[in-house]
């Protein structure tokens, strides 16, 4: 999940890595009790991933880019859909008949995120900031994602200095739920 490099590298990096898990989940059979896992693990790496980009990436969108504000509320209302859809994908068993909807329904959505950020938003930061500013930037994701909740929080902040002061706690909690219930362990 901590791939190095600056903001970009970094979240680009975390997109493929989202991608191979879907793979790994889509050629398993429907019931199939690793799925389950498997979506659990997506779930971590998704979650983190928004929590970084919501504290990182959107405010710098807000302060560098034209229209900076517009393109970040578009891409955190993006997050709240998928976040409130693995919210209902995290109480589905692995034989839930809603399952395979549920994960079409959240690989749609991420997809199209992924394909916005990759081919608008992140040209345009790239253009905004300079190396040392996005190499900065990768430090403090890779140290957000770290802290971060592992479980979709729909109705947290997302937008700093709230969504900064309570994700490290929301974090700490969700880690112990993890814990002591095993969820996210290979």
């Amino acid at each position: 999940m901590a791939h190095g490099g600056d903001i970009i590298e970094e979240l680009t990096s975390d997109h493929r890595e989202a991608e191979e898990v879907f793979r790994q989940i889509t050629v398993l059979p429907s019931g199939h009790r690793d799925r389950k896992r498997l979506i659990d693990h997506l779930t971590i790496q998704l979650v983190r991933h928004a929590v970084a980009e919501e504290q990182y990436l959107y405010p710098t969108v807000r302060e560098r880019l034209p229209q900076g504000a517009a393109l970040a509320d578009k891409e955190i209302r993006d997050h709240s859909t998928v976040e409130k859809l693995l919210k209902r994908l995290e109480a589905c068993a692995a034989d839930d008949p809603q399952l395979d909807q549920l994960l079409m329904d959240v690989k749609e959505a991420v997809t199209s995120h992924v394909d916005d950020e990759e081919n608008h938003l992140f040209p345009q930061v790239r253009r905004a900031c300079s190396p040392e500013e996005l190499a900065k930037l990768g430090d403090k994701v890779r140290m957000a994602k770290k802290a971060a909740p592992t479980r979709p929080h729909p109705a947290a902040p997302t937008a700093p200095p709230a969504n900064k002061l309570l994700a490290p706690g929301l974090g700490l909690v969700d880690r112990a739920r993890d814990y002591v219930s095993g969820r996210g362990r290979s």
